[in-house]
């Protein structure tokens, strides 16, 4: 099987294993996630942080735009523009977010750009996540070529059922430096791959 065809198989699976999650247990999950997250130090010391509006069976991060906001931090989101996305700082979600592209909330046109490399803290979405790093999106490489431009941390926020074995990559696919599931922490790359961390991260 080709690297497309796997990519393929897999998001039909993990999208499918997400999508029979009910709504409450989704919210339930996604509130212990953002506990685990916020208490992680990579957070606390960020200044700027990208969060991304939750869609469909995602992650829920209402939560985490709201503690974003309420720590003082710069609130980051992104909106999808010819094919790519653009960066836009978000003072109060409910004046600045629009219904954009597939109906995903996005920050108005109108908001402040951010540059890639100002974020400090990305909190990612995806379909499914390996213990290295791995991550698989939708195919459209929108953060991949967002995070190519930019040395913040890279944190992935999933269900523990989108945690798997092994995710395909390609060249192009970025690696995430952590991954926070509603139970656990783990510590992602060659030396830290099987690490995980049931609270607190540590300070690197």
């Amino acid at each position: 099987m080709g690297l497309r065809e796997a990519k393929r198989a897999l998001r039909r699976r993990v999208k499918g294993w997400r999508d029979a999650l009910s709504a409450p247990e989704r919210e339930s999950l996604s509130g212990h996630l953002a506990d685990r997250l916020l208490a992680l130090e990579c957070y606390r010391a960020a200044g700027t942080v990208l969060v991304y509006a939750d869609f469909g069976s995602e992650v829920a991060t209402g939560a985490l735009v709201g503690a974003i906001l309420q720590d003082g931090k710069r609130l980051v989101m992104p909106r999808v523009a010819d094919g790519d996305l653009v960066l836009h700082a978000v003072v109060d979600p409910e004046r600045d977010l629009v219904a954009g592209v597939w109906g995903i909330r996005e920050p108005d046109p109108a908001c402040n750009e951010v540059a890639p490399a100002e974020v400090e803290l990305f909190l990612l979405p995806g379909l499914a996540f390996d213990e290295g790093g791995g991550r698989l999106g939708y195919g459209r490489g929108y953060f991949d070529r967002v995070l190519a431009q930019a040395s913040g941390r890279r944190v992935a926020l999933a269900f523990d059922g989108q945690v798997v074995e092994a995710v395909p990559r390609g060249a192009t696919d970025v690696a995430m430096d952590l991954v926070v599931t509603p139970t656990r922490v783990i510590r992602c790359g060659p030396a830290s791959g099987q690490r995980h961390e049931a609270g607190v991260e540590g300070a690197t």
